[in-house]
Formats: C-alpha cells, sequence, structure tokens
C-alpha cells in the first residue's frame, strides 16, 4: 500500500515518521521544506505538491489547521484531487467542521474517491510514541480496508459513523477538554483563596469522582506555571468554533462550551493564544488577582 501525507505540522510530522517506521511506502509533501527534509532523513519520499504526493498513492492521510487549509490542500491548483486516482480514498486526520467534511467526501465521490474523516485526541507527546486516539466517520468497509494503517499511528481507532461523525465525537472531546480545564482551574482558585494548597487539593481528589486524565494532564502545568504547548489556546478556539457553529446549526444549547469560548478568547486578548490550553488558569489568575504557583 502506497501512502500519501499532507501535513507535517506538530501533530502530522511525527504521525507521519510512525507510519513510515511501519513499513509503508509514503510521499510527504508540506510547504514547509525542512519538515520535507526531516521525513525523507527517517525514509519517506518528497513531493513538490499535493498532487505530487497524490498521484502514485492508494491512500492520501491530510493532517491540517482547519476546513479551508484541507479544502485548499485538496482542491486547489495542483491540489490532491488533482492527482488522486479512481478507486483511492483519502483520510482527512485534520480537526475541522463536521458539514465541511461532508461536502468534501461530496466532491470527491465524484472522481470515485471515498473519504474518511479521522481526527485525533492526545497531543503531540501521543503522536510521537504513537498512541493517539483516531475517532473516524466514514464507510465500514472502507475503515476496515485502512484500520491496520490507522493503527500505526494510534493506541485506539473507533469508527463512530458515517462522514462526518469522526469530526461531531472530536468536537464532543474537545468540549469536554476546554470546561474541565476551566473547572478545575476554578476550584484550585477557590482552594488557594481559601488558603488551602491547591497541589494538597488535587492529590486528595484526583482518584474520587473529580478525578480525571485532564486534571492528571494539567494539574502540573498549572502548578509550575509551565504553559507551553502542548495544545495552543488558538487551536482550541478553532475547535471551539466549530463547536458553536455546529450546536447552532443543530439547535442544540451549550453554554459551558460558550462560557469556555469566551475565556479562551479573553486569554487571547492578554496574547496568550500560543500557550497551552492549561493556561485556562491564567484567566482565573487574572480576575483573582492571585497566582496559583507556589
Amino acid at each position: 500500500m502506497k501512502v500519501g501525507f499532507v501535513g507535517l505540522g506538530i501533530m502530522g510530522r511525527p504521525m507521519a515518521k510512525n507510519v513510515v517506521k511501519a513499513g509503508y511506502e509514503v510521499t510527504v509533501f508540506d510547504f514547509n521544506q525542512e519538515a520535507i527534509d526531516d521525513l525523507v532523513a527517517h525514509g519517506a519520499k518528497a513531493a513538490d505538491s499535493g498532487k505530487a504526493a497524490a498521484e502514485e498513492a492508494d491512500v492520501v492521510i491530510t493532517m491540517l489547521p482547519n476546513s479551508p487549509n484541507v479544502e485548499a490542500a485538496l482542491f486547489a491548483e495542483n491540489g490532491i484531487a488533482e492527482g488522486l486516482r479512481p478507486g483511492a480514498t483519502v483520510i482527512d486526520m485534520s480537526s475541522i467542521a463536521p458539514k465541511a467534511s461532508q461536502a468534501f467526501a461530496e466532491r470527491l465521490a465524484k472522481q470515485e474517491v471515498t473519504f474518511l474523516d479521522a481526527p485525533v485526541s492526545g497531543g503531540e507527546p501521543k503522536a510521537i510514541d504513537g498512541t493517539i486516539a483516531v475517532m473516524l466517520g466514514g464507510n465500514q468497509e472502507v475503515f476496515n480496508r485502512y484500520e491496520e494503517l490507522l493503527n500505526t499511528m494510534a493506541s485506539t481507532v473507533t469508527r463512530v459513523g458515517e462522514v462526518g461523525a469522526g469530526n461531531i465525537t472530536k468536537l464532543a472531546n474537545q468540549m469536554i477538554v476546554a470546561i474541565n480545564i476551566a473547572a478545575i482551574s476554578e476550584a484550585y482558585s477557590l482552594a488557594k483563596k481559601a488558603n488551602v494548597d491547591p497541589e494538597a487539593v488535587y492529590q486528595a481528589i484526583r482518584s474520587g469522582l473529580a478525578g480525571s486524565t485532564v486534571m492528571d494532564q494539567k494539574s502540573n502545568k498549572i502548578f509550575s506555571g509551565d504553559f507551553e504547548p502542548g495544545f495552543r489556546i488558538e487551536l482550541h478556539i478553532k475547535d471551539m468554533q466549530n463547536v458553536l457553529e455546529t450546536s447552532q446549526a443543530v439547535n442544540v444549547a451549550t453554554p459551558f462550551s460558550s462560557l469556555a469560548m469566551d475565556i479562551m478568547q479573553s486569554l487571547k486578548a492578554h496574547g496568550l493564544e500560543k500557550k497551552d490550553h492549561s493556561a485556562i488558569a491564567n484567566f482565573y489568575e487574572l480576575m483573582n488577582n492571585m497566582k496559583l504557583q507556589g
């Protein structure tokens, strides 16, 4: 199986390396030449366009920031769609709007190309060690064909429905993560103001009902003040924008997600959008004139 891989950013680069490591023939393209050179050094082939990356591929994986980036990579001049053969598949592992995924699938179907939306969760560390979680939407038979390939990058790959369902699931994930970080930051702020050590609170409650993976992964960053990404606030804002647009489209109330979005937009206004989303804690520090460290 020949694989094209387009999008070698903070997540895409280690994911592509894991595909190469698993023994697949991989051709890569990105506008960052250093990223291409890095993949070539690990055994990939270089392409000078999305079209070239797709021309010999049975499947093309894309890992890009948002819906417009995926659309451009697929359908712009010299884009992936120009190089795809009938019977090929595109697996978009970006986190984008579900309706965009469905629209891209419809356009590619006219070329007899199938499409899967397969966004991921886990961040850069799990992308590096090949243990991301993949939530996938698309045809069952097509999923079966590429499940082994996806498993080279992931600890779990779960088909959740037809095209678009993968990104709905990712939006649900991002809602829970953002609200959870805000909740633990708020709780630690209460403890700090009441002269109780937030780290002691964490140790006391982490094994109880309030405990979570988010609490375990983000509390130490909050207590140390180490807000280097990780997963940047600006990317979480992008995801929450897709949450709010999708919630309006399906007529569902999402008040906590709206509040989490407002918190992150406030942090962006303070110039913190490049920080890890655990810096949501900074919002509470600013509001309460306090520090959660020390």
